[in-house]
């Protein structure tokens, strides 16, 4: 059995959550799990270009925790729907995760900017990426609430990726931007 991808009954302009509910798709919630979706495209360009089968490995689990942040933005909050969950263990092994990088590396004493070599850069727009996912969650959290576990987790991410991009500067021997303010 085939089907098609497309079905059309998104040609004027709303789009169907999980459980049937239709929104328009600049709704807050859409953003927010587009948004989502966006940032695990980034993620897997990430991990296209790493080497290192731990970090490939953490970064498919980061990923599949997005699929699941997702599951529960893209389904009807007025339906009782069981989906895939963030648990707070998740948020602790970035944290955990983030603690080993940060060990190897030289304390930060200025503000860093974007760049280095194509993998830091990845990962900065990872986390800029990952500050809108959060930043769109919160303000659906205003109108509808959302699990805080999706917030903390969230906001968590975005640090990872600032460390790991440290971190894959220092690997890689890269330079890490240092901003220099005019005076």
């Amino acid at each position: 059995m085939s089907f098609k991808i497309y079905t059309k009954t998104g040609d004027k302009g709303e789009t169907g959550l999980f459980g049937g509910k239709r929104l328009p798709k600049n709704h807050i919630r859409i953003e927010s799990y587009g948004t989502v979706d966006e940032l695990n495209s980034f993620i897997g360009l990430i991990r296209d270009q790493i080497s290192d089968l731990n970090k490939r490995s953490f970064l498919k689990d980061i990923q599949d925790r997005l699929f699941a942040i997702g599951s529960s933005l893209a389904s009807d909050p007025s339906k009782n729907m069981i989906t895939p969950d963030i648990k707070l263990s998740d948020i602790e092994l970035l944290e955990s995760n983030m603690d080993q990088m940060d060990a190897d590396l030289p304390p930060l004493k200025n503000f860093i900017l974007p760049g280095g070599n194509i993998i830091v850069s990845h990962c900065h727009i990872a986390r800029c990426v990952c500050r809108r996912a959060e930043r769109n969650v919160v303000a659906l959290h205003y109108i509808e609430p959302v699990d805080e576990l999706i917030l903390q987790y969230l906001n968590r991410l975005s640090d990872y990726f600032f460390v790991l991009g440290r971190k894959i500067a220092q690997d890689t021997e890269a330079e890490e931007v240092v901003w220099n303010p005019r005076s």
